[in-house]
Formats: C-alpha cells, structure tokens, sequence
C-alpha cells in the first residue's frame, strides 16, 4: 500500500518538478501578491493634496497652515487665488481637498470667533472619511492651543480651564493602527486557500485531459490512494507558501507572530482540507483545465468578499453575513488575526477551529466520495 502511494506522490513530485513555469508560478505569485496588497490596499492615508486659498496671509493664518502642514495627512501643493480654483484642482483630481481662510482672520481671532472653511472631495469615501476627521482634529487641536496661550497672556491658569471629562483611548495589538497588520494575515489565508484548491483541480484534470488518468485507473491503485498521492505534493506547495508568506509578513512587514506557531500551522492544515475538497470536487465536475479554473473561481469570489478579507462582516447587511457562515475562509481568517496579532491559545478560538474543522471534514469527503464514484 505505501508503495503504491508513494509511487504515485513521486510521479506527481516529477510532473510538478518539469513544469518549471507552474511552479514558478506558484512560489512566486504568493510573494508578488503579498507586496501589492500590503502595501496597496490600505486604509491608511497620507499626504492628501491641499489646495489653499488664504485671503489673509498674516501670521495667525500661517500658523494655521503650519499645523495642516505638521501633519502627516496633508500637503499643501497649491496656493491659489480664488474658491473657483480650489473646485478647478478638486475637478481634475489635482487636489483633494483645499482650505479658504478670510481675509479678516487675524481680527476675528481677536474677537474669538474666527473660522475657516474645509472643503474636502468625497467621490473617495474611505479617503474623505479619514481626511475629514484629520482635518477636524488638526482645526480642534490649534484652536486648543490658541485658547491656552490666550489664557497665558491674560495671567490666568490654562488648568483651572481643562473639561470635566477626558477620554483616554488606548489601542491594544495594533497601537499604530497599521493597516498591513490586518490585510497580510488575509492575503496568507487567501493564498493558502485559493493555491490549494485551483492547483489539485488543473492537476486532476490535466490527467484526464492526457489520457493518463484511465492508465492510472486500471493500475492495481485504489481510489484513495491515487487521490491522496495526487494532492499530496500540493499540500507540501500550500505550506511552503504559507511559511513563506509568514516570513515575508513577519519581518519586511513588521506583523508580529505572538501566537503559537505550531497552532498556525495546524489551523493551516485545516483550511487545505476545505480547499482540496472544493479543487477535488471541481475536477469531478470539469473537463478541461479551464473548467476548473472557472469552477474553483465560483467559489473563491464569495470567499474573498465575505470572509472579512477585505471588509469588515459587521459592517455587511444581515443576509450576507448569514451567507458568510458558511465560507471556511471566514474562521481561518478570525483565527490566524488572533493568533498572529493578539497571541491568544486555542481556547480563545475554538469555535472557530472546530468550524473549520467540520468544513474540512464534510467538504473533503464529498469530494472525495464523489471522485472515487466517477472512477468506479
């Protein structure tokens, strides 16, 4: 029985080991996709281009500025001389966002009622959203710092005026809020998961396509023991990517490792049984390398979007995330962002973890009931 098993995980270790471009393909495109993401898909903006239109150009109106400029969310690019150009630049996408400060700006601050006005593009939401509490803070923090030297000046204790109530807000796990912290873990699930089920669907399916697989068939070689050997050698893949994925994330993208590492990798493990399945039952159903492909792609799309990957489940209607209990990719994505980020034990995750466990179990053995019954 090894014999056989093991004869049948060398042939597919040769055919993998000839195809120099697949596997290529495979070690690399992880470490193609872990840059792009980490470092594109990110919430965190910077360096927002500023349009400013300052009527007043005396001190206190530079100061202003120069707190805007302090910062790390905006850049004053454009000094322009009426409101109709800071709508010209936000047209053409030169600026996003562009700041009109009145002429009387210096007086009113004397009177204590000055204002300017922040004008900001939103046709980018996610961008607006953050540009605009930016801007509030950084406008709240200067008119803080105003109204204390004011005091200062006038002899009276800038203390006895503090606000009855202070928040102090703490961020555990992730104090900078980085958002590579979040996006990395899902790129790792997503590469394991996506490799695993595409490469064992085109495997199986390339046999058909050459004719081997019937020669296969009337070996002495049971049916598991050639769906083992065949998608044996992809799990060894799945989880020289997922190392490497780790190791790319860990040190070049600084995300921590606190949990136990030989839980990642048997959450890991866990996940490959979802996604061999689902690349087993594809190549029972498809004729054709393409097929399969388009097959597997039915099933990563849904994954990818409602497994919090990319949004948060919370914030989706109630329907979908009903729909979302049932993608696997949702429980090893909860479970590695714990682990990784929060160094939790597996006590923490165990709903998860038996979940994905139930997934692996049910969907592998479908798939593989169902390829042995298109064998006989």
């Amino acid at each position: 029985m090894f014999s056989r098993l093991a004869s049948i995980i060398r042939k597919e270790f040769i055919q993998i080991l000839r195809d120099k471009r697949t596997l290529g393909i495979v070690l690399v495109i992880p470490v193609v996709q872990l840059f792009l993401l980490g470092y594109s898909a990110t919430s965190d903006i910077r360096n927002v281009p500023l349009a400013v239109f300052d009527q007043c150009r005396c001190v206190e109106s530079r100061k202003l500025l120069d707190a805007y400029r302090g910062a790390d969310y905006f850049r004053l690019a454009y000094e322009v001389g009426s409101q109709d150009d800071i709508r010209s630049l936000i047209e053409q996408g030169k600026a996003r966002a562009g700041i009109i400060i009145p002429p009387d700006f210096n007086q009113q601050l004397v009177e204590g009622n000055a204002e300017v006005a922040f004008i900001l593009d939103g046709s980018d939401a996610t961008a607006g959203s953050t540009a605009f509490s930016a801007a509030t803070l950084i406008g709240q923090s200067y008119s803080t710092r105003l109204m204390v030297q004011r005091l200062e000046k006038s002899g009276l204790n800038p203390d006895a005026f503090k606000p009855p109530l202070t928040v102090q807000t703490r961020v555990w796990y992730n104090p900078d809020l980085v958002s590579s912290f979040f996006m990395i873990p899902g790129v790792i699930g997503m590469i394991l998961f996506a490799i695993t089920s595409i490469l064992t669907a085109t495997a199986i399916v390339r046999e058909r396509e050459r004719g081997t697989i019937e020669q296969l068939i009337v070996t002495p070689i049971r049916p598991w023991e050639l769906v083992l050997g065949k998608i044996f050698p992809y799990v060894i893949l799945a989880f020289i990517d997922t190392l490497e994925a780790l190791a790319i994330g860990h040190w070049w993208f600084k995300v921590p490792v606190r949990g136990d590492f030989g839980l990642i990798l048997g959450c890991s493990g866990l996940l490959l049984l979802s996604g061999l399945g689902i690349g087993l039952f594809a190549s029972t159903i498809a004729n054709t390398q393409q097929e399969a492909m388009l097959t597997v792609w039915m099933t990563m799309l849904p994954s990818i979007f409602l497994s919090g990957f990319f949004f948060p489940l919370e914030a989706m209607p109630k329907i979908l995330q009903a729909v979302s209990l049932f993608v696997p990719l949702r429980y090893y994505l909860v479970i590695l962002r714990a682990l990784l980020m929060k160094g939790v034990g597996a006590g923490a995750i165990l709903n998860e973890i038996i979940a994905l466990a139930v997934f692996g179990v049910v969907i592998m053995g479908a798939a593989a009931a169902r390829f042995r019954k298109r064998l006989d």
